[in-house]
């Protein structure tokens, strides 16, 4: 797996990376990261899949971050 492209974001680092025929998204916010997987094939290109990873796409990502950060803050209780 190599990293190819990233997407710059203010809270969030957003990391594409290339393995086999998959193209992987990974954000990570603090001590949690999401990733997603697409096939190159259904993409075609780096290009096209940054414009899929557009501005709705990153706030709901940030938002399940945030639900994910709740529920970790409550098993610390």
């Amino acid at each position: 797996m190599r990293i190819i492209d990233s997407i710059p974001h203010e809270s969030m680092t957003i990391s594409i990376f290339q393995m086999n025929d998959k193209y992987q998204v990974r954000f990570e916010a603090g001590p949690m990261e999401q990733i997603f997987k697409f096939l190159v094939e259904d993409v075609k290109s780096v290009e096209n899949l940054k414009t899929k990873i557009d501005a709705a796409f990153i706030e709901a990502t940030r938002k399940r971050f945030n639900d994910m950060f709740m529920q970790m803050r409550a098993m610390e209780l």
